[in-house]
């Protein structure tokens, strides 16, 4: 390694540098991206957006600043490659939920259960998704867009195939269960003190199955 690659944190390129891996462990890239993302994600939520610096994403992932630019270019593009991570990690927990069973109602309690999982793992993570304050930027909006879309989706697919209902009826129902999984589980989380996590799932469900399940002849699958 030149004299040049070690004072930068690297050893040649790789983006490997030092960090909480020791000075000289060479990480795949795809590691090392996910060790940048995390440290990002503790820096953004204790600073906010806007307060946050790229040094002190760098210092808190243990790695130098040109080590940092090398997966990321700048701070909006780290904050960007952040978001779509939440959102495609909230994307694949409905999905889960959806496919985990063929009981109609327990596919309901599951998908509302993968949001309030979502907000309660991690209230930054949650925050970025629905409550960035950046939504001003299109890229920004876009991905906080498809947190929506992409679960409103597979939930209208679902309701297409098992109540018989055309897609823009299936979708109004999916949005509705949607926006009552994300709203219920963000009030939650701020009283959450006085009900557990099963609890208020259960009564969201509940609530969501007897108007979908009492409203239209979804079928149990043997």
């Amino acid at each position: 390694m030149t004299e040049t690659a070690r004072l930068q944190g690297g050893d040649g390129g790789d983006g490997t540098g030092a960090g909480q891996f020791g000075r000289g462990v060479r990480l795949p890239r795809s590691e090392r991206r996910a060790q940048l993302l995390a440290a990002a994600q503790r820096v953004f939520a204790a600073n906010g957006y806007h307060a946050a610096a790229m040094d002190d994403i760098a210092e808190q992932a243990g790695v130098s600043k040109p080590v940092l630019y090398q997966h990321f270019p700048g701070k909006l593009d780290l904050y960007i490659a952040l978001l779509e991570s939440h959102v495609d990690h909230l994307v694949g927990r409905v999905q889960e939920a959806l496919s985990s069973t063929t009981d109609n109602k327990q596919r309901v309690q599951n998908a509302v259960g993968a949001f309030f999982d979502f907000v309660n793992g991690d209230v930054g993570a949650f925050r970025m998704v629905f409550e960035s304050d950046l939504r001003g930027e299109p890229a920004v909006q876009e991905a906080v867009d498809r947190a929506t879309s992409a679960s409103v989706d597979a939930i209208t697919e679902t309701i297409t195939a098992d109540a018989g209902l055309d897609e823009g009826k299936a979708r109004l129902l999916a949005v509705g269960l949607v926006g009552m999984s994300q709203v219920s589980a963000r009030f939650w989380l701020a009283h959450h003190s006085s009900m557990s996590r099963e609890e208020a799932v259960a009564l969201t469900s509940t609530l969501a199955w007897r108007g979908i399940g009492a409203g239209f002849p979804l079928h149990q699958h043997s």
